[in-house]
């Protein structure tokens, strides 16, 4: 019976982790669109 908890608990922080790259990926992604990209020399 554990064994069934830790295989669903192992496949729940695989899903998250998956989720939290998706959800990085799309707000570099509107980032990058909302804002023109300045070279990094005009950085201060």
């Amino acid at each position: 019976m554990t064994n069934g908890r830790d295989e669903r608990k192992e496949r729940l922080a695989q899903a998250l982790r998956d989720n939290l790259r998706r959800r990085k990926a799309q707000s570099r992604e509107s980032r990058s669109e909302e804002t023109p990209q300045r070279p990094e020399d005009a950085r201060g």
